[in-house]
């Protein structure tokens, strides 16, 4: 056993109360109270945090934490300060907040931040949803996904999967360009030792301001996925793509921008793989149906513009 499952995570916020909001009124997550540190916990099942907030003088993930068994804890570290990353251990008292035995900071080749913890532990307190979700998709397939960017695709890929331990589950190149010099932009889709089609991703693209491109969370039903598409739609959260289905992982869900720039996919109904016989797949489309980005309407709008005014334009 290697690489568990996604954990928590921990996120900077300049507005924490904005999150505050963003996580209980629009996605139905429950709040935890604080940590000893005074960051403010929040709970998708009965582990004590999945979202870990504290208050920053810049919007940022700060980690992605993702769980190890205890025989593997310490030869990762010792094989991710062999590839030449830095590894700082955490204190015991920091493990005790988070709810581990132990835990270490590190970084991949492309500067995305992460956690790896061993000795995970529950809540006695039953989750409960502000907004009535029986239950979020988590359990041995943890707490959903993290996708970050890596210029240095090759690099990255070859920390992830030699190194860490990430098995390739989809390893597609995307056109987003009609153009047919366009070398399109690579992707990978990796998953840890348990059901979920991937538990970590990242893109050949520049890293985001905000260190993250985004996290996902699984609903139990459709409903409760369109529930929160209008909640956060009404509240003025930034819709990033409109409800669709993914071709490689069959997730229908959105994506909305959260308070701290990257966005959030809120899905249902992913496909659960079986880890140990899964032959890596290279799809091509990103989507079967809907998934319009707010980025490709901003395109459409511009060219409809451009020709607006070329149109108005004397000859």
């Amino acid at each position: 056993m290697g690489i568990k499952a996604l954990g928590y995570v921990i996120i900077g916020a300049t507005d924490p109360a904005r999150w505050d909001h963003f996580l209980t009124e629009g996605l139905g997550v429950m709040r935890a109270g604080q940590s000893t540190t005074g960051a403010a916990l929040y709970r998708i099942d009965d582990r004590p945090f999945r979202f870990w907030i504290e208050q920053a003088d810049s919007d940022s993930l700060i980690a992605a934490a993702y769980e190890v068994s205890q025989d593997r804890f310490a030869p990762l570290a010792d094989a991710i300060r062999a590839a030449g990353r830095d590894v700082a251990m955490g204190s015991d008292a920091d493990a005790t907040a988070r709810g581990v035995t132990s835990f270490f900071r590190t970084t991949d080749p492309a500067g995305n931040r992460l956690e790896f913890f061993h000795g995970d532990s529950k809540s006695d307190t039953p989750f409960v949803s502000p907004q009535g979700i029986s239950h979020f998709v988590t359990g041995d397939m943890g707490m959903g996904h993290a996708v970050f960017a890596a210029m240095n695709f090759d690099e990255t890929h070859n920390f992830y999967r030699n190194i860490c331990g990430f098995h390739d589950t989809d390893m597609p190149r995307f056109h987003f360009s009609p153009d047919p010099a366009d070398p399109g932009m690579g992707f990978a889709f990796m998953h840890a030792d348990n059901g979920r089609h991937h538990s970590i991703a990242f893109g050949e693209m520049p890293s985001p301001p905000s260190g993250c491109v985004h996290l996902m969370l699984e609903a139990p039903t459709l409903i409760d996925v369109g529930k929160a598409y209008d909640r956060v739609r009404n509240a003025g959260y930034p819709i990033s793509a409109t409800l669709g289905q993914h071709v490689n992982d069959a997730m229908v869900s959105f994506y909305v921008q959260t308070p701290s720039g990257f966005d959030m996919e809120f899905g249902y109904d992913g496909l659960v793989i079986d880890p140990a016989k899964w032959q890596p797949t290279a799809h091509q489309q990103v989507s079967t149906w809907g998934h319009v980005w707010a980025w490709q309407e901003a395109i459409k709008e511009q060219m409809a513009a451009e020709a607006a005014n070329a149109a108005a334009t004397p000859a």
